[in-house]
């Protein structure tokens, strides 16, 4: 019976000390990350220059869902409630968050994120992209020189992990 006992003890604290040494992806991405809007994973994210060529191959009008993984070129210094996102080439996504319900850091431009959701590509207005600019802190002179509107590639985005 004692050698039972010992051998019922020895076999859980393997089971133990094997379950300890385990990390789950998410229990992964909440120590790689800091988690805004929906909980999303790291997982299957493509590169700036794969949703690049997605970006590419969209006409106005169409929508995909996806993820993909950049560097944040900008961010809303009012409220953190857009980003542009880098994609390579020159090219950047505008990047809003799905039903204005959260925001980044004013202070997250360079840091790496992974964003999850729609790809769009839309017109914005003269008047939106001088309101982006001047959200952005940029000068009057600099506002003023905004007078046509503009095609982009624009993103809303339900989850964003931004990496700490």
């Amino acid at each position: 019976m004692h050698k039972l006992v010992i051998a019922l003890l020895l076999t859980s604290m393997v089971f133990i000390s094997c379950k300890k040494g385990e990390q789950t992806t998410s229990e992964a991405t909440k120590t790689a990350y800091q988690t805004f809007g929906a909980s999303i994973s790291a997982n299957e994210a493509l590169t700036a220059n794969e949703m690049l060529a997605k970006f590419q191959n969209l006409s106005l009008g169409d929508t995909i869902n996806v993820k993909f993984a950049s560097t944040i070129n900008e961010v809303c210094k009012k409220k953190g409630c857009w980003m542009k996102l880098d994609l390579g080439e020159e090219q950047e996504s505008m990047v809003r968050f799905k039903d204005y319900g959260f925001f980044m850091p004013l202070n997250a431009d360079s840091k790496e994120v992974i964003v999850n959701g729609k790809a769009y590509v839309t017109e914005i207005s003269v008047d939106e992209l001088q309101h982006y600019a001047k959200d952005a802190g940029k000068s009057e002179a600099e506002i003023a020189k905004i007078t046509e509107p503009k095609y982009t590639y624009a993103f809303e985005a339900d989850g964003v992990l931004m990496k700490k």
